[in-house]
C-alpha cells in the first residue's frame, strides 16, 4: 500500500542456511566449527608412540579446557518467534475480517491463513503484521523506534517461520554450546537491530518482518570467529572457505523480489563486527599454562596483539555505525538518494520479475453503516456493511481489493 497512505507491500527477511525451495532457490547447511589444535611438542628423545600418544592426550585435554555449554537461550528464542506467529494469527482473524475471496485452511478457525494471493507464505495480513510490530518506516521516524527490534520476532507466514526457526537451531545452538548465551544472547539481538536498521535506511516502502537479520549475524559472527581466533583452529581454510561460500549464496538469493537483503547484509556486517568483540577466545598456550601445575612463573599473554586489535576496531566501527545510521534514520534520510546503484543489492529486475513495489490507493465513502470502497490502482469497487466497531479497517480492505 505504500508508504501513502500505507503499506501494501510485505519484505520478508529469508533465513540464511537452509535449503528450502518454498522460500528460496540456494542455500547451504550450517558451516562446521573447525576442530582445534595443539601446538605443544613431545619432550626431546620420546618414541614415536609416545608421541603419538601425547598428541592424542593433549587434543583430548585441549576441548576439556574450553567450557561446553547446555544450550537453552536458543531454544527459549525459537519458542518465543513460533508462539508470537501463533498469536498473531490469533490476532489476524482471517474469517472475520476478510470480506472478498477466502481464507486458506478455513477449518482451522480464526487461526485459517489469509488467501495465496495476498500472502503466498500461509500467514496473516500485512495489516496484522503492522499492528504486532512489523517494521514501518514511517512509524519509527515518528517515534516508535521500537519497531526496529519487535519485528525481528514476527514472521510472514508458516513457511517463513519453519525455515527462519530451522536455521536458528542448527546455527544458534552449536554457537551456544560453544561460547555461552550471554554472548550468543546479545550477538543475535544486536544483529537482528543492525538489519533492521539498514534495511529501514534503504527501503522506506512497505513493511519488513523476520529474524533472518539476526541469523545472518550469527554467520558472520562464526566467520569474524574464525579470524579472531586463527592460531587454535586446525583446519582452518577449509572451514573459512566453507563458510564464506556459504554467505555469498544466502546473499546471492536477497536479489529476488520481496526479500528484504537489506536486512540480512545489515545483520551479516553487525554480527561480523560484534564477532570479533563477542567471541574472542585467549591463546591455547595462555589456557594450558594456567591450568598446568607446572606453570612457570610468567604465563603468555591472554591474547595476541592482533585480537585486541581488532577487538577495538569492530568496537568502534558498531558503536559509530548505528549512532550514525539512527541519526539518519530519525531524520528521514533516504540513503538510496546518495547511492545511485544501491538498490541493487536487494532486488535486480528481470524478465521474470519486478522489483518496483505495489502501491494501492483507495477512495471511501460512508453512509450510514455501508462504506463503498474503490481500488485507484485496479478500478475494483466494493460496498461492504459496516456492523460494528470491530468491522476491519479501511485500510485492510483496500489491501485486500487491490490485491
Amino acid at each position: 500500500m505504500g508508504r501513502d497512505p500505507s503499506p501494501a507491500t510485505l519484505e520478508v527477511k529469508i533465513h540464511p542456511s537452509r535449503d528450502d525451495a518454498a522460500v528460496h532457490n540456494g542455500s547451504g547447511s550450517s558451516a562446521p566449527i573447525p576442530p582445534r589444535h595443539s601446538r605443544r611438542t613431545s619432550p626431546a628423545g620420546s618414541s614415536s608412540s609416545s608421541n603419538s600418544s601425547s598428541s592424542a592426550a593433549t587434543r583430548s585435554r585441549e576441548f576439556s579446557l574450553f567450557r561446553r555449554w547446555i544450550p537453552w537461550l536458543v531454544p527459549c528464542f525459537v519458542v518465543a518467534n513460533v508462539v508470537l506467529f501463533l498469536i498473531t494469527m490469533y490476532v489476524n482473524d482471517c474469517p472475520k475480517h476478510l470480506f472478498r475471496g477466502s481464507c486458506v485452511a478455513s477449518f482451522l478457525g480464526r487461526f485459517s491463513f489469509q488467501p495465496l494471493k495476498e500472502n503466498p507464505l500461509l500467514g496473516p495480513s500485512s495489516y496484522t503484521l503492522e499492528k504486532m510490530g512489523a517494521l514501518v518506516v514511517d512509524k519509527v521516524i515518528h517515534g516508535q523506534a521500537w519497531r526496529l527490534l519487535s519485528c525481528m520476532w514476527l514472521h510472514g507466514g508458516v513457511v517463513h517461520v519453519l525455515a527462519n526457526m530451522l536455521s536458528l537451531v542448527f546455527i544458534g545452538i552449536r554457537l551456544e554450546q560453544e561460547f555461552g548465551f550471554v554472548r550468543i544472547g546479545f550477538l543475535y539481538v544486536i544483529s537482528g537491530f543492525g538489519g533492521s536498521l539498514l534495511s529501514a535506511l534503504f527501503i522506506q516502502s512497505g513493511i519488513s518482518v523476520g529474524a533472518s537479520g539476526a541469523l545472518f549475524g550469527l554467520l558472520g559472527g562464526m566467520l569474524s570467529e574464525i579470524l579472531i581466533n586463527w592460531t587454535i583452529y586446525a583446519n582452518k581454510f577449509a572451514a573459512l572457505l566453507t563458510l564464506i561460500v556459504i554467505t555469498l549464496i544466502n546473499l546471492a538469493v536477497g536479489i529476488l523480489p520481496h526479500v528484504d537483503n537489506f536486512a540480512h547484509i545489515g545483520g551479516f556486517l553487525s554480527g561480523f563486527f560484534l564477532g570479533f568483540v563477542f567471541l574472542i577466545r585467549p591463546q591455547f598456550k595462555w589456557i594450558v599454562q594456567r591450568n598446568s601445575s607446572s606453570a612457570p612463573s610468567s604465563l603468555k599473554d591472554r591474547h595476541k596483539p592482533y585480537q585486541y586489535i581488532l577487538w577495538i576496531i569492530s568496537f568502534l566501527l558498531l558503536t559509530s555505525g548505528y549512532i550514525t545510521g539512527l541519526i539518519f534514520l530519525l531524520r528521514g534520510v533516504n540513503l538510496n538518494n546518495h547511492c545511485s546503484w544501491c538498490h541493487y543489492l536487494s532486488c535486480v529486475p528481470t524478465r521474470l520479475w519486478s522489483c518496483d513495489a505495489k502501491r494501492v490507493y483507495c477512495e471511501t465513502s460512508q453512509i450510514g453503516n455501508r462504506l463503498n470502497i474503490t481500488c485507484l490502482s485496479n478500478g475494483r469497487s466494493e460496498l461492504v456493511d459496516v456492523p460494528d466497531a470491530g468491522f476491519p479497517d479501511p485500510l485492510q480492505l483496500c489491501f485486500q481489493l487491490c490485491g
